[in-house]
């Protein structure tokens, strides 16, 4: 069995997070300019064993996709070519940035810390990914 990436993409940085490779546990694994998430994610699924990329699926608020839907739907297409084992699923992620606000402020990070966009990144991420798990 392999692992689980979930991916938070965003125009600037894309947070990813990872499971264990018996899916159970989720965990921050970095942020990464999203310009450089291809060639990060081509070295980890060829270091490590991977069997789904959950991308985050990001909406407006009526429901609609957002501007930058197709950057995602070109990422997708690409790892579907380069990767054609690695099952690539969608998971919504609308209020994702708001919980993870709500998460830093609980975990009692200070204020420099909470501005730290890397680090909402990095906790967006892990809550799509375990949203995802919990629908299946």
């Amino acid at each position: 069995m392999g692992r689980i990436l979930g991916l938070d993409y965003g125009m600037k940085r894309t947070g990813i997070s990872t499971t264990d490779p018996l899916q159970i546990i989720v965990n921050p694994l970095d942020v990464v300019l999203t310009e450089n998430l291809f060639a990060f994610l081509e070295s980890y699924l060829n270091s490590e064993i991977v069997d789904k990329i959950v991308i985050g699926e990001p909406k407006q608020s009526d429901g609609s996709p957002v501007y930058f839907e197709k950057n995602i739907e070109k990422l997708i297409s690409k790892l579907n070519k380069s990767f054609p084992s690695v099952k690539i699923a969608r998971q919504d992620e609308s209020y994702t940035s708001s919980e993870a606000k709500d998460l830093m402020v609980k975990m009692g990070l200070n204020k420099k810390k909470r501005q730290d966009k890397s680090m909402l990144d990095r906790i967006s991420s892990v809550l799509i990914l375990q949203r995802y798990l919990n629908h299946i």
